[in-house]
């Protein structure tokens, strides 16, 4: 079992006293921030080939009575005006950044702060994954943060977490996050 699949596994096994959970999990960010290559690895799949998403991916992983639908929906422009279709009962939002990306900073913080004014995500929790935090120009999470105002959130709860979604590193804390978040939630 790899480090990532395990990390998931022990999640699941937290959530293990719930009833049967099913959570919908939507996986957004920019075209090429690494949406694809973070759902597979935390399917155990292969990384080395991935191609632009033209629609969407779903990823179901269930274990211990808790199943994770993950949509995995494409980032380029034209795709975009459509996320919103696949917002309706949400558990949870991943908002997927590329650290080195610079010049989309702006690009990619407004489209977050449009998904955040969204009906259907209303106190919805939100996991930020600042990927790509393997190349030297990556800006350091609490940069990204900072540009992004999440400390303006207040009807949800955020977490940023820094991640290199090739390697798996940070992954692991990030859905530690969502299985603490999501049982507090449901209590």
């Amino acid at each position: 079992m790899g480090e990532v699949q395990k990390g998931l596994f022990s999640v699941l096994q937290k959530l293990k006293g719930a009833p049967e959970q099913e959570l919908r999990i939507v996986l957004l960010g920019l075209d090429n921030a690494g949406k694809t290559t973070l759902l597979k690895k935390l399917a155990s799949e292969d990384v080395s080939t991935i191609t632009p998403t033209q629609g969407f991916n779903i990823k179901s992983v269930a274990s211990n009575g808790m199943k994770l639908n993950v949509w995995d929906i494409g980032g380029q422009r034209k795709i975009r005006p459509f996320w919103k279709k696949y917002l309706e009962n949400t558990d949870l939002l991943i908002y997927v950044i590329d650290s080195a990306d610079k010049k989309r900073f702006e690009e990619t913080g407004q489209e977050l702060s449009d998904l955040i004014e969204e009906d259907n995500l209303k106190a919805v929790p939100v996991l930020i994954f600042a990927n790509k935090q393997d190349l030297v120009t990556a800006a350091p999470a609490s940069e990204i943060a900072e540009g992004l105002n999440l400390h303006t959130y207040r009807d949800r709860e955020w977490q940023i977490q820094a991640c290199a979604a090739l390697s798996g590193e940070g992954l692991q804390d990030g859905m530690n996050w969502i299985c603490n978040t999501i049982v507090n939630k449901k209590k």
